[in-house]
């Protein structure tokens, strides 16, 4: 293969053999769109998948697209190892954006918005309503929207107001009716702390709903009386929310932490979204007063930000448009004994969410934190949900007094805030909180519960593909295991030993842990593959994960797949690997799974010459993951439980309904389905055996 070297010495892929992660990114989209477009989906369910593009795109904007832009502002001209500069990649990305921002809508408007209407769910148009529709929004407006506007006007002494990040604004510009004067600009926020969604009163077992901006565009002649409206219309910004933080020169990673979320809130404008059709003076003021290049302006067909399709889609008395009801199993071993020590001595045991349920984690913890033969608790949060039982059985566990050792994870994109309030709750219940550490995000999943029994202390173990949120365990795919290895439990041990003091994590039994240990055993793994592979041996590896980027892992995938090992990777979002190139990479096949439920596990399988090592880990194949994040991985050795993980494997490499197949042009395509039995692995799990 051809290889370059970086300044730090690491070996990269010749750019022919690497796949842009961004421009992946936006693929794996793509095929999330795919499933508003498909039919056999529900269409309140069809609406929920708008909804999730529309805010993956603003998170990518103002997260990986702001990268890219910070890096072309610093003039940086280094190529990346798909051979991209930064000024080149960041053409590429608006041309992809403003392609797929233009078919997100024209979903809306050709396919959704038709199809809703038919089933009496009716967005209207503000021109179309009745009389009794627009007597109650002129009660509305008076009552409840007029008081929290704030127009803004914009002159010589007041200058452009500072405006949210995400914030929706209608912009203006107005002419005084008593006398000759410049035209000027102002500004109307929409309060993002008013529903955006308005119901109206229904006619004909319809259901109607308007827009909040326009509602408010409908009044705006009240909020600038004495002036003449010439022109409005609707925009949008984007920040870059980059979270920069100093953490070798902060003294107090939480406050640094705080300070830089005041600050994400007034990044730089990375999008300017404006309402199709607005004034020529409107845009040119707005694109020059917020600095925006002109490829980063859109011009929106529809109402701008899909994201209020989610609450539509949640509606109430439409169970027939949406999914059928998940309803989790509880595993019998659960059922059969409250004592869930018991059951977890007995027998190791595994659980996949969302088809089986999370109760059993929290009735874990729950039981634990009223156990009087409990002595510590330790677990690693990164996120949870808003009402967490999770924090309140720990919180109790300390009031109880259990010695309770949380580690808070801080850093996670987005929960930042959320997270802090956690911790001070839990500090204040009498826990030891640590506020993740110093140049790493902790990012592993793990509860240990140390217990006093007749034969000595013991310790039992949760670990997790997932999160230890109650909420997204019923929409993410996750594996979760329940042992009271002893083996394990002293590298759980020894794990938070290095986490809340000062402890080398030293060599361990069972588990693998990033950055210290995990690429390694990675690459011994793919090594081995291939090194039976050349000595004539069958060799295998199927891997399951979130997203394959790290330049190593894919050199050794395609070294490996030159030595005949056969490799299946599933992969849900970004895959940086081409697949199918001849004489690199054509024994690997790379397929992605979009569907009702959000493909989170991590499952890694290596044949290892009949002797077939199985794992579960935290971990992507991401140089995050792997030398920047405290990750676990950690292997399933009860034949069982192994067999089972395997079929869970065995179940998406059959799918030939939500496939999509990876090219090496970096594009997908749909399975060719003839003469295939139709399969649908996450309905198969579901029990319906689709």
């Amino acid at each position: 293969m051809t290889k370059k070297n970086t300044k730090n010495n690491k070996t990269v892929l010749d750019r022919e053999l690497y796949i842009n992660r961004e421009i992946s990114s936006l693929e794996f989209n793509k095929r999330v769109l795919e499933e508003a477009y498909d039919l056999s989906n529900p269409l309140l369910d069809r609406a929920r998948f708008v909804s999730i593009v529309s805010s993956n795109l603003d998170e990518f904007t103002s997260v990986r697209v702001a990268g890219v832009w910070d890096q072309v502002e610093a003039g940086l001209e280094e190529t990346d190892e798909s051979g991209s500069t930064p000024r080149q990649l960041m053409h590429q990305l608006c041309t992809l954006m403003h392609e797929l921002m233009a078919d997100m809508y024209n979903c809306f408007n050709r396919s959704l918005r038709p199809a809703l209407k038919r089933e009496n769910l009716v967005l209207a148009k503000f021109k179309k309503i009745t009389q009794r529709q627009r007597d109650f929004i002129e009660s509305l407006f008076l009552k409840t929207i007029y008081p929290v506007l704030t127009p803004m006007v914009v002159d010589k002494s007041r200058p452009f107001p500072l405006l949210a990040n995400r914030s929706l604004n209608i912009g203006l510009l107005l002419e005084d009716e008593r006398q000759d004067s410049e035209i000027v600009f102002a500004t109307v926020q929409v309060p993002a702390v008013l529903d955006r969604l308005v119901e109206l009163p229904g006619e004909d077992d319809k259901r109607i709903f308007v827009l909040l901006e326009d509602i408010i565009k409908a009044h705006m002649e009240q909020l600038f009386t004495g002036h003449k409206i010439i022109t409005m219309g609707c925009y949008r910004i984007i920040r870059n929310a980059g979270l920069g933080v100093d953490e070798e020169g902060a003294e107090d990673l939480l406050e640094a932490i705080q300070q830089s979320l005041k600050m994400r809130k007034w990044g730089e404008v990375i999008r300017l979204e404006l309402e199709h059709g607005m004034d020529d003076r409107l845009v040119e003021f707005l694109a020059e007063e917020l600095e925006v290049p002109e490829n980063a302006v859109y011009q929106i067909k529809g109402p701008i930000d899909l994201t209020f399709l989610n609450r539509l889609s949640n509606l109430s008395g439409y169970e027939h448009l949406r999914y059928p009801v998940l309803r989790p199993q509880i595993p019998e071993a659960f059922n059969k004994k409250e004592d869930y020590f018991q059951v977890i001595a007995d027998n190791e045991l595994l659980l996949h969410h969302p088809y089986e349920s999370f109760d059993p984690v929290v009735n874990l913890v729950t039981q634990a934190a009223g156990d009087p033969e409990t002595l510590a608790i330790k677990q690693i949060l990164y996120r949870v949900s808003g009402n967490s039982p999770i924090v309140a059985a720990l919180a109790q566990a300390a009031e109880n007094g259990k010695q309770v050792t949380v580690l808070v994870e801080i850093k996670a994109r987005f929960d930042e805030e959320q997270n802090i309030n956690w911790a001070k709750q839990l500090e204040k219940a009498g826990c030891h909180v640590i506020y993740g550490l110093m140049g790493l995000k902790t990012h592993g999943k793990i509860l240990l519960i140390v217990r006093r029994e007749e034969t000595g202390i013991k310790r039992y173990l949760h670990l997790s593909t997932g999160n230890y949120n109650d909420v997204t365990a019923r929409i993410y795919e996750d594996v979760g295991f329940f042992t009271c290895d002893p083996y394990m439990g002293a590298d759980a041990s020894a794990l938070f030993n290095m986490l809340s003091g000062l402890s080398n994590l030293g060599t361990l039994y069972k588990m693998y842990v990033a950055p210290s240990g995990l690429r390694a055993r990675f690459m011994a793994e793919i090594q081995k593959e291939a090194k039976n592979a050349r000595a004539g041996k069958k060799a295998h590896i199927i891997a399951k994960m979130n997203s394959l980027i790290d330049s190593e892992i894919i050199d050794n995938l395609y070294k490996a797949s030159q030595a005949g090992v056969k490799t299946d990777l599933i992969v849900r979002g970004i895959c940086c690997l081409r697949p199918g190139i001849k004489g690199v990479s054509e024994n690997i096949n790379v397929r992605s799974i979009v569907g009702r439920f959000l493909e989170h596990s991590r499952i890694y399988y290596f044949y290892n010459d009949g002797e077939e090592n199985v794992y579960l880990s935290s971990a992507d194949w991401m140089p995050r993951n792997l030398d920047r994040r405290v990750e676990v991985m950690f292997p399933i050795e009860e034949e069982s439980l192994r067999d089972r993980v395997m079929n869970i494997l065995d179940a998406y490499l059959r799918d030939t309904i939500k496939v999509r197949l990876l090219q090496a042009d970096g594009t997908y395509v749909r399975l060719d389905r003839r003469g295939k039995t139709k399969f649908n692995a996450q309905e198969y799990f579901l029990g319906t055996g689709l």
